[in-house]
């Protein structure tokens, strides 16, 4: 019988060969998720072989990532923030790079005890809005979402994490999902943001598996900015932080201050990029 160790290298070689990134990692996370096993006890138990019906089960993971089916749709979690969250297959990722929504709105409030009121549309799995729950003790958080499998992966994030008594799951259109008569200080979001014709030369996780509605943005990208910017001012927001594209940040900056807001300034990733676009609006404009 194949030990562990064994299956580990035979796996990395075969998710290399189908061109996987990063293919070591990959097979410690999908045997560690197959044998429900630490990644570091994969180490400890080397010599551990495996049955039959693992390695059936290890063949069906490999078969669905060797497809490019997403990783976390494959394990169910991803890591975000400070958080852990279920992912459901039909439901965008959330990518590390969007970690730096969360702390670009940590970056910007008031420390006071205040209740502060969060809208977060286009939630997907409700990454941004309850890793910001979780960080803000005094956080009141709406996330909102057109889709119905978003919704329901947020619903079972905020029951996961305990955020019931802070965390709204509105299904409806950005911020008309949340009604008129509530008060709303900061909108936070990552909207499809990717030029229509650019989705097609994605990486093929994103191409060919994740939902369209999460990822296009209309001809130039820029659709849902130019919807929620303005909706924003209305609703009465002091802030907005949105994510955008590489190259998308002075498009934004003009967008929100067509607009009205009254200052702008823009926080990078760990790669560089211009990752996320704020605007502030004094109570006074």
């Amino acid at each position: 019988m194949s030990t562990l160790v064994e299956i580990l290298k035979s796996t990395e070689a075969w998710l290399d060969k189908k061109q996987i990134p990063s293919p070591r990692l990959e097979a410690e996370i999908l045997l560690s998720h197959v044998l429900s096993m630490k990644r570091l006890s994969l180490y400890m138990n080397y010599d551990r072989p495996l049955v039959e019906s693992e390695l059936k089960t290890l063949r069906q993971v490999l078969s669905q990532r060797g497809e490019r089916v997403p990783l976390a749709w494959i394990t169910g979690t991803q890591g975000f923030h400070a958080i852990t969250l279920s992912v459901h297959p039909n439901v965008l990722v959330p990518r590390p790079d969007t970690e730096t929504l969360v702390e670009s709105v940590i970056a910007a409030i008031d420390k006071a005890d205040d209740p502060l009121y969060i809208a977060e549309p286009c939630c997907g799995t409700g990454a941004v809005g309850l890793a910001l729950a979780h960080a803000i003790p005094n956080a009141l958080v709406y996330c909102s979402d057109i889709s119905p499998e978003a919704i329901a992966n947020t619903k079972e994030n905020v029951t996961k994490l305990q955020l019931t008594d802070r965390v709204a799951v509105l299904h409806g259109d950005m911020l008309n999902a949340v009604p008129t008569d509530r008060k709303i200080d900061i909108v936070v979001c990552n909207p499809p943001y990717i030029p229509t014709a650019d989705i097609p030369s994605l990486e093929p996780e994103v191409s060919r598996h994740e939902p369209k509605m999460a990822l296009d943005g209309g001809a130039d990208g820029l659709d849902y900015y130019r919807a929620l910017i303005p909706s924003a001012l209305q609703r009465g927001a002091s802030q907005i932080h949105l994510e955008v594209g590489h190259d998308q940040a002075d498009d934004v900056i003009t967008l929100l201050t067509q607009a009205g807001f009254s200052s702008t300034g823009t926080m990078s990733d760990l790669g560089g990029h211009r990752r996320v676009v704020y605007g502030t609006q004094s109570e006074s404009s």
